[in-house]
């Protein structure tokens, strides 16, 4: 039997390491118009951090993608403040759920194996590897061949400077092996000059479980969101 929940410790907050760290930062300002810069990490933590020296006005609740090194992520904007000094634009951001900390390796080794998790449960876990779909939008006869990334078998994840709008019908077509897969998609998430997010539709479940086994074949350390949801029931029932 699972024991009474309220009796867990709250989770204490990530720990903030102040730091002076270069990174690429990229999106739409409010202003509508795409950017792509350098600024600078000022704090970090395993699900956000401070940036300064950003030129352009962030609306707060947009994406944004942020790069260190080879590491990439998605982040939202959760505040913004003009210095008028030469911090320029302050921002904070927010790692977006499932999204791996691109500055992992600088934070203490407890917070850097923190996922960020969604609130909710996905079916199939999530692996951060790049896998090239080519997508045949229907009211046009020019495939888009793209660069997936969070692979599931339910979906994925495009950078683009240019997504489609949320609800655009696509057909997708990937190989993984000797296999190819042919499948009815929608965009459903759109951030603007950063990607989308694309649901596949139709997949049989057999080929769900074969897709989602090459995947975890390819990418055996992705986390698992039901497994971590279990993982904290069985915690508690043994406290």
């Amino acid at each position: 039997m699972i024991g009474n929940l309220s009796t867990i410790p709250p989770t204490p907050p990530p720990v903030r390491i102040p730091v002076d760290l270069d990174l690429r930062v990229w999106g739409m300002g409010s202003d509508g118009r795409p950017f792509s810069q350098h600024a600078r990490a000022r704090n970090i933590s395993s699900g956000g951090a401070l940036l300064s020296n950003i030129e352009r006005d962030l609306k707060i609740g947009d994406t944004i993608a942020v790069q260190t090194g080879d590491k990439k992520a998605r982040c939202k904007v959760v505040w913004s403040n003009d210095t008028r000094s030469t911090q320029k634009i302050k921002v904070g951001v927010q790692l977006l759920s499932q999204q791996e900390c691109p500055w992992g390796s600088l934070l203490p080794k407890s917070e850097a194996s923190a996922p960020v998790v969604a609130k909710g449960q996905r079916r199939w876990e999530r692996h951060k590897i790049i896998l090239g779909i080519t997508l045949h939008p229907e009211r046009s006869s020019v495939p888009l061949r793209v660069s997936a990334t969070d692979l599931s078998a339910s979906g994925c994840y495009v950078e683009s400077l240019a997504p489609l709008p949320v609800g655009t019908s696509l057909t997708a077509e990937w190989f993984f092996g000797a296999q190819k897969i042919t499948a009815r998609t929608f965009v459903r998430s759109c951030d603007p000059q950063v990607g989308m997010g694309i649901e596949f539709m139709g997949l049989t479940s057999e080929q769900q479980h074969q897709f989602q086994k090459y995947l975890r074949a390819m990418n055996p350390f992705a986390c698992s969101i039901d497994r971590t949801a279990k993982d904290a029931l069985s915690r508690a029932s043994r406290n």
